[in-house]
């Protein structure tokens, strides 16, 4: 690891230092957009002829923009809590809240997983060692996407009241279902100043909406489709962030060490690819994944200039780019191949 070592972090920061500030209308402009015509081509697909051809083209529309904005719930995360309060309400109540996400979900969490005393340890929610597990780890992993969207509407609409009436329950709710990880072994300390301040009327908030919808169901005056529609929905939304986040790092830590700031870069990812279709699956800057991870400060709208900067004006950029891969299939066969080469080599366990 001593070529690690001798990454340019300061030549880098010197080349990004001027794209640190966000821009409030980018990121206004891009959400509401993309809200509008997600919600837009929901209500759409709900009427058009069911199995008709217009009904798959509505459904993929409102996927693929609701996961665009669902995806802003990582910006919310890095940016300041005394900036961007409006967007970050408008972002809960037309987005956050209906799909099930609150945004204290994700915030202290996705920070933790920043920390390089946390990050590819047992402590980081957001890291599986898939690279050093066997494949059928991946697949696993995948096929869970079936089942989220139902676990988070039974645990704002189901487990948020009943959790009021028992104070362990309450306690499991907390630690077990309240943060949006890829490991389920993971449990949320206890509230603290890294959490948002107003999680408890997020999640009463959450409650609301998703029993609203039941009721309109049960009433008569929503057509069950609308449960059935935001459940496919979730489905694919919760596939392609899957996949997303399987290609964002190499995973090969196995959880035991705490890696060093250069390790902890080489083990992520940066899929520049085309900028129409990768950003269709890697969306609001997360083809840019390595690069987050070298400057989390980065506004998402920033993280393309600052990668070309790297790669062009980076007096040594070698090691930076050790982190491109050419596409989504490239990070994930490279992820398999790894996967199944170490449980060739890895010893039979001792009877």
């Amino acid at each position: 690891m001593q070529q690690n070592r001798q990454f340019p972090l300061d030549e880098a920061r010197e080349l990004v230092k001027g794209l640190i500030a966000p821009h409030p209308w980018i990121y206004w402009t891009d959400f509401l957009f993309s809200i509008t015509l997600g919600w837009t081509a929901f209500v759409l697909a709900l009427r058009s002829p069911p199995f008709s051809a217009w009904q798959a083209f509505f459904y993929l529309v409102t996927t693929l923009a609701l996961y665009r904005a669902v995806i802003f719930t990582h910006e919310l995360a890095h940016l300041r809590r005394t900036t961007f309060r409006w967007f970050r309400l408008v972002w809960n109540v037309t987005c956050g809240f209906p799909l099930m996400v609150p945004s204290f979900m994700y915030g202290g969490v996705h920070n933790d997983h920043h920390k390089r005393n946390v990050y590819g340890t047992r402590g980081d929610g957001e890291y599986l060692p898939f690279a050093v597990k066997p494949p059928i780890k991946i697949v696993l992993y995948l096929l869970q996407v079936f089942v989220l969207p139902l676990l988070l509407a039974g645990r704002f609409i189901v487990l948020t009241p009943l959790s009021h009436l028992h104070g362990r329950l309450r306690r499991l709710v907390w630690e077990n279902a309240s943060s949006l990880t890829i490991d389920f072994d993971y449990r949320r300390p206890e509230p603290s100043s890294r959490d948002e301040e107003t999680w408890r009327w997020q999640e009463f908030a959450t409650f609301l909406y998703g029993a609203t919808a039941m009721a309109l169901v049960v009433a008569g005056i929503w057509p069950w489709q609308v449960l059935l529609l935001w459940y496919l929905v979730n489905v694919l939304m919760f596939l392609l962030n899957s996949l997303r986040t399987l290609a964002a790092h190499s995973y090969r830590n196995p959880g035991d060490r705490i890696m060093d700031f250069p390790e902890q870069y080489l083990d992520s990812v940066n899929v520049p690819g085309n900028p129409l279709f990768t950003t269709l699956w890697a969306p609001v800057g997360l083809r840019y994944h390595a690069t987050h991870h070298l400057f989390p400060a980065l506004p998402y709208h920033a993280l393309g200039e600052a990668h070309r900067r790297l790669v062009r004006e980076l007096p040594d950029n070698t090691l930076y780019l050790q982190t491109l891969r050419n596409s989504l299939w490239d990070a994930l066969r490279r992820l398999w191949r790894e996967s199944r080469a170490h449980q060739r080599i890895e010893p039979p366990a001792a009877a």
